[in-house]
């Protein structure tokens, strides 16, 4: 089965270059560090090194607690963080700078991911959320490497998908030291699926704090929209711009509205649907006070995300009215501000869940269902005073993941540095 995967990779290979040029041509990041996707890396590391994959934005974020505390224990290890987007290595340089290392992780090649073990020795790997890659899994036990999945979460959609390949996926995760999920149903379906030494760490980003940097800029924000109420779409995905202003410009609400594409080579894109609608907007670049005749601000700024929850009275969590999964609503509720989300929530679905049954969240079925409760909110003071400090109530009761899952680092036998046994 890996002969035939790895064949399968290989086949795919036009369209893997063709898709990155494509993405590049909006977002020319990602034509910047090409080589490293195929394990070419600049100068070794000095020190023996302890690495982190997260993917993109919000696994990046997720890793502050636990980075923090790696930090402290390991202090003659440096960190390294691995990333697949450009957004997420951005993400990672706000949030760190120059004190942990950055690089792409290399496609799923076996000599891509044999040079980048040669490359890196790391002496523990820690695989974020849902990266489960067969060869590179595979490549990590050969070196004598201890691989952990942690803050795993695992949809029943996910499930049914490695279930397909359950050889490849029973394999690669009986290769792991050690499994820690979100919660009990993303275990069991793990477990399901081969996963060995599983046990549940809870969800790492309840452990965040808001960074005092962005509360003092959220304030700015504040104070740019003046005396309106802002209702902040956080994150929105394809489609979900277009079904939310339709219904916005039907009703009555006299509030700011504040767009936040979840990805940023979407910017133009979403300027250039405000234009053919008429509406007048201004751009977060701009850094102005918002004129009283401007309808909409555009953020088109990245890793500001917490300035904005701050800056709103109400927040939408994009990804949820149309079937992508959603996004992260707790970053939202750890400033203290009501959260809206629609119906497609399965990346998320135990935080949505809890965070409905506390209070701090309203889950909504369509676009227009979600400009009547906004409203409703909106107009209600001690609605939305109430659901932020259930909103902070809820965060505060499930914090506790960063602790679990350095018992877990602590559990495993660390490799030493080198790993010269890998294959050529």
């Amino acid at each position: 089965m890996n002969i035939i995967y790895t064949l399968f990779l290989w086949l795919l290979l036009p369209l893997i270059l063709f898709r990155l040029l494509l993405k590049s041509r909006r977002q020319p990041e990602y034509l910047k560090h090409v080589g490293e996707r195929f394990g070419f890396y600049p100068a070794p590391p000095e020190k023996s090194v302890i690495w982190l994959h997260a993917v993109s934005v919000g696994e990046t974020r997720a890793t502050a607690s636990l980075v923090a505390r790696l930090k402290e224990a390991y202090p003659g290890h440096r960190i390294l963080l691995t990333h697949t987007t450009p957004t997420g290595r951005a993400a990672g340089e706000q949030l760190y700078g120059e004190s942990v290392l950055r690089a792409y992780l290399p496609y799923d090649y076996p000599f891509a991911v044999r040079r980048f073990f040669r490359h890196f020795r790391p002496s523990l790997g820690v695989l974020m959320e849902t990266e489960i890659w067969f060869n590179l899994i595979h490549a990590g036990k050969e070196a004598g490497v201890p691989m952990l999945l942690m803050n795993a979460r695992m949809s029943e959609k996910s499930a049914r998908g490695y279930g397909r390949i359950s050889a490849l996926t029973r394999k690669a995760l009986g290769e792991l030291s050690a499994v820690a999920a979100q919660g009990k149903d993303d275990a069991e379906r793990l477990v399901r699926l081969g996963a060995k030494n599983v046990s549940v760490m809870g969800n790492l980003k309840f452990d965040i704090s808001p960074p005092a940097a962005m509360l003092e800029l959220g304030a700015a924000f504040r104070e740019q929209y003046g005396v309106r109420q802002a209702f902040l779409l956080a994150s929105t995905r394809e489609g979900e711009e277009a079904l939310v202003l339709d219904a916005w410009q039907k009703c009555t609400i006299a509030a700011l509205l504040v767009i936040v594409p979840r990805h940023p080579e979407r910017f133009e894109e979403i300027a250039g649907m405000l234009e053919n609608r008429g509406l007048k907007y201004q751009r977060r670049s701009e850094n102005r006070t918002v004129k009283d005749e401007v309808q909409v601000v555009l953020g088109d700024s990245m890793g500001e995300m917490f300035a904005y929850y701050a800056a709103s009275d109400i927040s939408f969590i994009g990804g949820s009215l149309l079937p992508f999964g959603g996004q992260n609503l707790i970053e939202a509720c750890s400033v203290g501000k009501p959260v809206l989300l629609g119906p497609h929530t399965y990346n998320f679905a135990d935080a949505t869940r809890l965070a409905v049954e506390a209070g701090a969240a309203v889950q909504v079925q369509n676009a227009d269902e979600l400009m009547q409760k906004a409203t409703l909110i909106l107009e209600d003071q001690e609605k939305r005073v109430l659901m932020g400090r259930q909103g902070l109530a809820f965060v505060a009761s499930h914090q506790g993941a960063t602790g679990k899952a350095m018992d877990i680092i602590g559990h495993v036998k660390i490799a030493p540095a080198a790993v010269q046994s890998i294959r050529p």
